[in-house]
């Protein structure tokens, strides 16, 4: 098992820069279908994080060195990046601030139909749910317990930088305008490259 290694942070312009260069890098961006679809880089492959973590040896096998990681603020693709480390291709570059600092720079990206990123849809939950059990407490006693109940949930999936309700979003029929295929999208990737 390879060491944990710390991703590399590439800025949104020095990758516009590469992006135009002779030899661009490889985009691999590992959020939904669903905000992919919504917003991407030209040219990036999406490879959902939970895809590329359960298939992280043969990924890893058809990356090169040049290979930028992208989500929506750069927690994912890090988390990628260590997936991919621990099969055996560390050190992959991680776009710092992901497609959000990305289209703030006003750099070229592709939009699709428009849907709420995972963040904000988990903050959207966990405050309807939080809210709930704290109002509703007063007719019903006991049911501030969902809210001590999300409240943990929250600092657990900080501690652990994990997000159960994220991964329960994902799932949900909104969230999942295609499925992916994992077989096709390594075939994209194994395509594409160099």
């Amino acid at each position: 098992m390879t060491a944990p290694t710390t991703p590399r942070d590439l800025s949104a312009a020095t990758l516009r820069e590469k992006l135009t260069s002779g030899t661009p890098p490889r985009l691999l961006d590992v959020r939904s279908p669903a905000e992919f679809e919504s917003a991407h880089i030209p040219g990036s492959l999406n490879i959902p994080l939970h895809i590329l973590r359960e298939h992280r040896e043969e990924i890893a096998r058809l990356l090169d060195d040049d290979t930028v990681l992208v989500c929506r603020s750069g927690q994912r693709a890090g988390q990628a990046e260590r997936a991919l480390a621990e099969a055996g291709r560390p050190g992959l570059t991680v776009l710092a601030g992901g497609i959000t600092a990305w289209e703030k720079s006003g750099a070229p990206t592709n939009y699709g139909q428009e849907r709420w990123d995972m963040e904000r849809q988990v903050r959207l939950v966990a405050g309807s749910l939080v809210l709930v059990g704290a109002l509703g407490s007063f007719a019903v006693p006991g049911l501030q317990a969902l809210s001590a109940f999300v409240g943990g949930g929250l600092v657990f999936a900080a501690v652990s930088n994990t997000c159960a309700m994220g991964v329960a979003l994902s799932k949900m029929p909104w969230n999942r305008p295609k499925a992916v295929d994992p077989r096709q999208a390594i075939a994209r990737l194994a395509d594409s490259g160099r």
